[in-house]
């Protein structure tokens, strides 16, 4: 048997508890009256289409959850999912690629929600080589392919900083979102060996960034991340993308990184 629709108000509340606040809280946020939000939550009043978005952004719920909150309110969903090599997308599409072409010769990639690849500039796919064939299978999980033991992990310098780092990140995403897949690659990561301690040295980054540390054959790439997402998205699709960018923590990295690019540039005019 199919398990019982939740309620709007259910829905509603859960998120309100997830962000940590109360019905004051919100309802001051939302410029409605504390007994309204309590009658919503509670099932003793139907909110509108417009209230159940207005409250959606208030408490900064992700689309497709804005879809489901929508639907158990009796309204149709709001927001459509499109792959991004959709016609509707092509803009967005010229704009990631664009992105992803102008920060070679540094990697770059762009990955959904779960954290599965959605596209690599040139400089960023040879980062996997030597990775298990059957972890570069489509779908690409990037998280997977670096921390798996027969992916990146044993590449990675700084193994125990960056499995810490990518671990509370995941878990934040989570939280923030409620995604099952999200906690279930958390629960995938916890079987991995666990790697040593981090051993951080807070005089090079303190807490500004986390170096990601690789050998490359005989050297030691090191670089810093940084993260880009869509402003304003109206599409389910774009609203869970995220750019990832890497650049040179060093002039040993950003020197290889040039000579690697330039290689690729003389194989693919030869």
């Amino acid at each position: 048997m199919n398990a019982p629709q939740r309620h709007v108000g259910e829905h509603l509340r859960d998120w309100r508890t997830r962000r940590r606040m109360s019905q004051m809280d919100l309802a001051l946020e939302a410029e409605i009256s504390t007994r309204h939000l309590s009658f919503l939550e509670t099932g003793r009043a139907q909110p509108s289409r417009e209230m159940v978005l207005h409250l959606s952004d208030q408490l900064e719920i992700p689309l497709r959850e804005r879809n489901v909150i929508l639907v158990a309110a009796g309204y149709a969903p709001v927001f459509p999912e499109r792959n991004l090599d959709a016609p509707e997308l092509a803009s967005a599409r010229r704009a990631v690629d664009l992105i992803l072409k102008a920060h070679e010769p540094y990697p770059a990639l762009v990955v959904d929600l779960r954290w599965n690849l959605v596209a690599a500039n040139a400089a960023a796919l040879p980062l996997l080589d030597g990775v298990d064939p059957e972890l570069l299978s489509p779908p690409l999980n990037v998280i997977r392919a670096s921390l798996h033991p027969r992916g990146l992990a044993p590449r990675i310098a700084n193994l125990g900083e960056w499995h810490s780092h990518i671990l509370e990140r995941l878990r934040r995403q989570a939280d923030l979102t409620a995604d099952p897949g999200l906690l279930s690659l958390i629960d995938e990561i916890k079987t991995y060996p666990k790697p040593p301690a981090p051993d951080r040295r807070p005089e090079d980054y303190g807490n500004v960034a986390i170096p990601f540390q690789l050998m490359m054959g005989d050297t030691l790439l090191s670089m810093i991340g940084t993260t880009t997402v869509f402003g304003t998205p109206v599409d389910i699709t774009l609203s869970e993308l995220t750019l990832e960018t890497f650049f040179p923590a060093d002039a040993q990295t950003a020197e290889a990184l040039r000579l690697a690019h330039e290689a690729r540039q003389a194989a693919a005019a030869a």
